[in-house]
C-alpha cells in the first residue's frame, strides 16, 4: 500500500515508486500514485504540496522508516501548523515521499564481521565464503555496472583484497587494472567541478583513491590503524565505495531529470484555474541532487506550469558550487545554474551543514579523488565539497551563512535568497561512517522548513 499513515499524526502521504531506471511502480494496488496525486491536487482543495526525496537508502521501507520520522517532524511544529492557518485560511497540505533505488553499499556486504572477512584468503575460507562473494558481486554489478567485464573486475578486487590481506600498504597491479576496467564500464566522466553529479570529480585513478583514503584514514585516527567503515582490508576496497557513490549521484540526477521532473510537471499542471498551489521540495543526502533536478530537467531545460515556492537541502551529498555563477578557477556556471537564472524557485532556498555529518564532510572529497582537507581560511573553500559541509557558495547568488535558531526563531527568510544554516549543535548524534549524516529529523530543522514555507 502506498498511501502511508505517520505514526502518531493525523497525516498521510503518497509514496511514488521508481526503478533504476526512472519507471514508476505500476503494480501498487493504490493504484498509479502520480495519478492519484495528480487528482488530488484537482479535486481535494490542495493549498500547498511537499515533495520530499530521501537519500541513501534502498528499499521501501527504510524510506519509510525516514519519511515518517521526518513529517512527525514537521508535525511537531504546532505553533507553525497555528501559524500558516492564520495566514493562510483554508491551508491543506498534500505530502508526497519520493522513493528511488539508491543503496551505493553495505556496512557488511558478507554477512560476516571484518575479522573473518579479512582472514578469508585460504582456500576453504573462500569456499565457505562462495555464496556470499556472488551476491556481493550480484550488489556491485548492479550499482555500478552489470556487464561481464564489470563482473570479472569485481570478482578480482573482493578476492585480491582478501589475499592481500589488512597489512597492504600499496594497491596490487591487478586490482589497480581491475579498477580501471570497471570505471570503463560505469562510464563514470570526469569533468571537474562544473560537471553534472555523477561526473563531478577528478580524473579516476585506483593507486591515488587508496592512497587518499588511508591517508585520510590516518588523519582521522591519529596514532591508531586505518579505518574503514564496513570495508578493512587496508582500504583496498576503498576505491570500490568511491565509484558506488558516483554511479548513485549520477542515479539521482537522471531519476530526478526524467521522472522527477515529469511528476512535478503533472502535479503543477493538475492545479486548478485561479487557484494557488504552493510547491515545497526537501531532499536529504543524495535526495538534494533527486530535488535540485527535479526543478532543473535535463541540462536545465525543465519546464513547469508554475515556480517551486520553496527549496530545503538537508545534509546535501552534492556540490557547493552547483547553483553558482562562476565557479572559481573552472571558469563555469555549476551544473544547476539554470535553477537561479530561470526563476525555477520563486522563494527561498535553504541549507544544512554539520561538523559531525562524517559521510559529506569527510568521505566526499576522497570520492572526488582527492585527499581530506579539514580547515579553510575565512571565505575560501574546497575544489570538491559538499552542500553538508559548506552549503551552497559561489558567486551570482543572494547568500546568507546562519547559525540554526530554535524551533520558534523568526528568520525572516526572503524570496530567491539563499540560506546556509550551521545545525553541529542539532545534527548531531550518530556513529559509524556516515556520523549524524541522518540525524535530521529534529525540530529545529523542521521549523525552519516551515518558515520558507511561509514565505510568500
Amino acid at each position: 500500500m502506498s498511501i502511508q499513515q505517520v505514526p502518531d499524526t493525523d497525516l498521510r502521504y503518497y509514496l511514488v515508486s521508481y526503478d533504476k531506471d526512472g519507471r514508476e511502480r505500476a503494480d501498487d494496488p493504490d493504484g498509479v500514485m502520480s495519478e492519484r496525486i495528480a487528482q488530488a491536487i484537482r479535486d481535494d482543495q490542495i493549498t500547498d504540496t511537499f515533495v520530499m526525496s530521501h537519500g541513501w537508502k534502498g528499499d521501501i521501507p527504510a524510506a519509510i522508516e525516514q519519511y515518517d520520522r521526518w513529517i512527525k517532524a514537521m508535525a511537531d511544529c504546532t505553533a507553525d501548523r497555528q501559524e500558516i492557518r492564520q495566514t493562510r485560511p483554508g491551508f491543506k497540505a498534500l505530502l508526497v515521499g519520493f522513493h528511488w533505488p539508491s543503496q551505493p553499499w553495505g556496512e557488511e556486504e558478507f554477512g560476516m564481521g571484518a575479522a573473518s572477512f579479512a582472514t578469508a584468503g585460504a582456500a576453504s575460507g573462500l569456499a565457505t565464503l562462495a555464496p556470499g562473494l556472488e551476491t556481493f558481486i550480484d550488489n556491485y554489478a548492479d550499482r555500478i555496472a552489470d556487464t561481464p567485464r564489470a563482473r570479472q573486475a569485481i570478482r578480482t578486487l573482493v578476492l585480491g583484497a582478501m589475499n592481500a590481506g589488512p597489512g597492504t600498504t600499496s594497491m596490487p597491479p591487478d586490482m589497480a587494472e581491475a579498477y580501471r576496467i570497471l570505471n570503463q564500464e560505469a562510464d563514470l566522466g570526469s569533468a571537474g567541478p562544473a560537471g553534472d553529479p555523477g561526473e563531478d570529480r577528478e580524473p579516476f585513478d585506483p593507486d591515488r583513491a587508496f592512497r587518499n583514503a588511508r591517508a585520510s584514514a590516518a588523519k582521522l585516527t591519529p596514532g591508531g590503524a586505518p579505518a574503514f567503515g564496513g570495508f578493512s582490508l587496508s582500504g583496498l576496497l576503498s576505491p570500490l565505495r568511491q565509484l558506488s557513490f558516483w554511479k548513485m549521484k549520477a542515479r539521482g540526477r537522471k531519476i530526478g531529470e526524467s521522472a522527477g521532473t515529469s511528476l512535478l510537471w503533472k502535479m503543477t499542471e493538475a492545479v486548478p484555474a485561479g487557484k494557488d498551489v504552493g510547491f515545497h521540495l526537501m531532499g536529504h543526502s543524495f535526495g538534494c541532487i533527486v530535488v535540485s533536478s527535479m526543478v532543473h530537467g535535463e541540462n536545465g531545460t525543465g519546464v513547469l506550469a508554475r515556480p517551486v515556492n520553496s527549496l530545503t537541502l538537508v545534509q546535501g551529498a552534492t556540490s557547493l558550487w552547483g547553483f553558482c555563477k562562476d565557479i572559481p578557477e573552472a571558469g563555469k556556471p555549476g551544473y544547476f545554474r539554470r535553477v537561479i537564472d530561470d526563476n525555477k524557485i520563486s522563494g527561498p532556498i535553504l541549507t544544512t551543514q554539520s561538523k559531525r555529518d562524517t559521510a559529506v564532510g569527510r568521505f566526499y572529497p576522497i570520492a572526488a579523488g582527492i585527499t581530506l582537507q579539514v580547515d579553510f581560511p575565512a571565505g575560501q573553500f574546497p575544489k570538491y565539497g559538499g552542500l553538508g559541509a559548506f552549503g551552497i557558495q559561489g558567486p551570482g547568488l543572494s547568500l546568507h551563512d546562519l547559525a540554526i535558531g530554535d524551533a520558534s526563531h523568526k528568520y525572516n527568510f526572503e524570496p530567491r535568497h539563499v540560506y546556509n544554516l550551521e545545525c553541529t549543535g542539532v545534527i548531531k548524534d550518530g556513529s559509524g561512517a556516515s556520523g549524524a549524516h541522518s540525524d535530521i529529523a529534529k525540530p529545529e530543522v523542521a521549523h525552519a522548513m516551515w518558515e520558507a514555507v511561509k514565505v510568500a
